[in-house]
């Protein structure tokens, strides 16, 4: 089978227990899971005011924790490596371990909000594949969000849990996201994509209920770091580009002003701003074709967003070229709908929608014929829209 298949959340639970026990030998009083996301479309646009449309996965990154008694988080991961020590009755760092620094914003958040931290042990594990592109970090995030409110008998309301999570990745990671991997992690429903407007910061849930769809996530297994500076340069350009064209919100922007403008935005601003201005245009679109289940509307739509990623924002690279290539190639005839590049870019993962019934030959296909010309070996996940960050 050249599909990974997921284990199962009430495995991962027990596992993280299990884990909880072996290293703190601790029974575990709170299990929180979050998950990882894709985008079906509206890429490089969250930052912009434009519209996104992902859902949440059923993969997961999972905590168990049991309170310690002490001043400090002990967290072990099952990567290995030395545990990470954090204080909590001071003011968080950015430090060392540098992944710990994901679970230091989060706290910092919490005692921003005048929440006094109780110590506690945790384990954490994940089913989420790394450097993926499908948003291990703010599934991090979120999940330890969730463990907090577990621990602290609290409930934050959805959307200020995603933004607080949204500003840990901002001050501990370095890296100047928008709000769409938070709000999907934290917004997931079973069948549900989430139509997030990124300039009212509402999210719309998009019904996704037809059996006959499976969304097949193809990992390249090719990584480069978001906060290398390439994320920061773009998200640059996309200011310049407004700046320079006189409006408040991108959202004031059509086309045709993007092509008046050309020479005075000069390149690259040029091409990115047309990036933008095409692919919220994309996504609201694909947001009314969803209403009218026009599924094979998406197709076209997709096949425009990745070619303006590509060659617009030049956020692509040649593995993701690749396999939405191979894709493409097997075409509406062998059960394809449309396939696109998700994520930041710089390496990840595509994103095929295709026929539930052909799911496994365009798998097949995509793992093979990617290995060789590549002489790698993807990993293939097949999804559908699966619940948000929650307590188990």
């Amino acid at each position: 089978m050249s599909i990974d298949l997921a284990p199962s959340l009430s495995d991962l639970a027990a596992d993280a227990a299990a884990g909880l026990k072996e290293h703190f030998g601790s029974q575990a009083s709170v299990i929180a899971a979050a998950p990882g996301r894709v985008n079906l479309i509206g890429e490089h646009i969250d930052y912009c005011d434009g519209f996104v449309m992902p859902f949440a996965i059923d993969r997961y990154i999972v905590m168990a924790a049991a309170l310690n008694g002490s001043g400090e988080a002990r967290v072990v991961t099952a990567l290995g490596g030395e545990p990470a020590i954090l204080p909590l009755n001071i003011p968080q760092q950015v430090t060392e371990p540098k992944w710990a620094n994901y679970l230091r914003g989060v706290f910092q958040g919490f005692q921003e909000r005048g929440h006094q931290l109780p110590g506690f042990d945790a384990y954490v594990l994940s089913s989420l594949p790394r450097g993926a592109g499908l948003s291990s970090s703010a599934a991090l995030e979120c999940c330890v969000a969730t463990l907090l409110e577990g621990l602290l008998d609290t409930v934050l309301d959805t959307k200020e849990k995603a933004l607080l999570c949204q500003k840990a990745e901002h001050d501990f990671a370095g890296v100047p996201c928008g709000i769409m991997d938070q709000f999907a992690s934290c917004f997931g429903k079973v069948n549900r994509l989430i139509l997030i407007d990124c300039m009212t910061g509402e999210p719309e849930l998009v019904p996704f209920e037809n059996p006959d769809l499976t969304v097949l996530i193809a990992n390249t297994m090719v990584h480069h770091e978001l906060s290398d500076g390439g994320y920061a340069a773009r998200r640059k350009n996309t200011e310049d580009g407004l700046a320079i064209l006189g409006k408040r919100s991108w959202r004031e922007v059509v086309p045709g002003e993007v092509e008046a403008a050309w020479e005075q935005l000069g390149d690259p601003v040029d091409r990115r701003s047309r990036h933008v201005v095409g692919e919220i245009a994309r996504t609201v679109a694909a947001a009314e074709a969803l209403a009218k289940n026009d599924y094979e509307a998406l197709g076209p739509l997709m096949a425009a967003s990745h070619d303006s990623l590509r060659d617009d924002f030049e956020v692509s690279c040649k593995e993701l070229d690749l396999m939405v290539e191979i894709a493409r190639a097997i075409g509406r005839s062998g059960g394809v709908i449309g396939a696109r590049m998700t994520g930041g870019g710089f390496g990840g993962s595509t994103v095929t929608l295709c026929e539930s019934r052909k799911v496994e030959q365009i798998a097949a296909t995509l793992a093979r014929e990617y290995e060789e010309a590549t002489g790698i070996k993807p990993q293939i996940l097949a999804s559908r829209p699966a619940q948000g960050a929650h307590l188990v």
